[in-house]
């Protein structure tokens, strides 16, 4: 018998990203565990598909918040090093740290930054937006940091404290973004890189998805918007 059939394997890691585990036949756990991968569906499908079709600054500064806050988190994890619950050896997920929850600190800096856009009619796309905030975006954000404590995956603890550090650095990251940064925003507007990819700005527009509305419609009129077929 050879050396390498002696030698253990090592132990296998699995990608997480939406490597999420309930009991079987548990709806609740099946509804939370969709609800937990939230934050995925938002990075992908929201702020990735904002950038091909749409490409405003203000969602760009947002996406970028977003990864500065998980940087922050990846650092405090590692120099903390606090376990996560025993629950979570159920899962097969306790091959990293548990505070403070990355979901709970996504989520709160997004409900937080997107509160802040609405309430001072920063690139508002709808007349009732902010119903879609206290009906939607918050109501998930809290079941997004439950889900993590009722799946096993964090404490109580754990779960709070990334809550309170995504309001923290999303608020924080919105004085940023709109005291300091948006000024420059016409600059990056006629940059190389702004013209190559058609980067805009549009937050000093009440309602975009209105101006966008009547321009299309007036467009119509002029010869030179009109498609040579």
């Amino acid at each position: 018998m050879t050396n390498s059939h002696l030698q253990p394997h090592p132990p296998l890691k699995a990608v997480t990203l939406t490597h999420v585990r309930y009991r079987k036949g548990d709806q609740i756990g099946h509804l939370l565990a969709w609800i937990s991968l939230i934050p995925v569906f938002i990075s992908l499908g929201g702020f990735i598909s904002h950038f091909i079709f749409r490409r405003e600054l203000q969602g760009m500064f947002f996406a970028l918040g977003i990864l500065i806050s998980e940087f922050v988190n990846q650092i405090i994890k590692k120099s903390v090093q606090q376990a996560r619950p025993e629950t979570c050896a159920l899962l097969e997920m306790c091959d990293s740290h548990g505070w403070p929850s990355s979901h709970s600190q996504y989520m709160f800096f997004f409900a937080v930054y997107f509160t802040l856009l609405t309430y001072y009619r920063i690139d508002v796309l709808f007349r009732k937006q902010m119903w879609i905030v206290g009906l939607v975006v918050w109501p998930l954000a809290v079941l997004t940091m439950y889900s993590r404590v009722y799946l096993g995956y964090h404490t109580l603890a754990q779960v709070f404290a990334g809550a309170a550090l995504g309001a923290v650095l999303g608020g924080g990251w919105f004085w940023v973004v709109n005291s300091l940064l948006r000024c420059h925003f016409p600059a990056i507007e006629e940059s190389y890189f702004g013209r190559l990819f058609y980067v805009k700005d549009t937050s000093h527009i009440p309602n975009v998805l209105k101006f966008e509305y009547e321009n299309a419609r007036a467009s119509r009129k002029h010869v030179s918007y009109k498609r040579s077929d």
